[in-house]
């Protein structure tokens, strides 16, 4: 099989992520920077490091509601589509419904997602040793 070429794709535009995504996305990336930070923020100066923590709760909470109205509107079109049924009985889909299972293959495959996850376990294997640091060896 041919490796897929997005430049070519005549549905690029539907894996393509939206300005509002990326936004959404960098606020999750400061929320984990900032929740990470506490505790060696807290051992600089305590108001630093509740500061850092409202930071990340808050951002975390922005990028959660995201995330959840995103499954919740994604969830609510496959019901609809009724895509599970139809591909378990391998109905045939309708162009539209193809469009539709390609923007959910495409957001299960996101480089964002990728570096999200990486992002994440890099900053609290970090948080963690500077807390091992602050709270057992300093």
């Amino acid at each position: 099989m041919d490796k897929l070429n997005c430049k070519n794709c005549e549905i690029k535009k539907v894996c393509k992520d939206s300005f509002s995504a990326w936004i959404f996305f960098i606020i999750g990336l400061i929320a984990t920077l900032a929740i990470r930070m506490v505790t060696v923020l807290i051992h600089i100066d305590p108001l630093y490091g509740k500061i850092s923590w409202y930071i990340g709760v808050a951002g975390f909470l922005i990028f959660f509601i995201y995330k959840y109205s995103l499954n919740r509107n994604l969830a609510k079109i496959i019901d609809k589509e009724k895509l599970i049924e139809k591909t378990i009985v391998q109905k045939p889909l309708s162009k539209a419904e193809y469009y539709l299972l390609a923007s959910i293959l495409c957001s299960a495959k996101s480089e964002k997602e990728r570096i999200n996850y990486f992002f994440i376990f890099a900053v609290s294997a970090l948080a963690l040793i500077f807390a091992v640091y602050f709270d057992f060896l300093r």
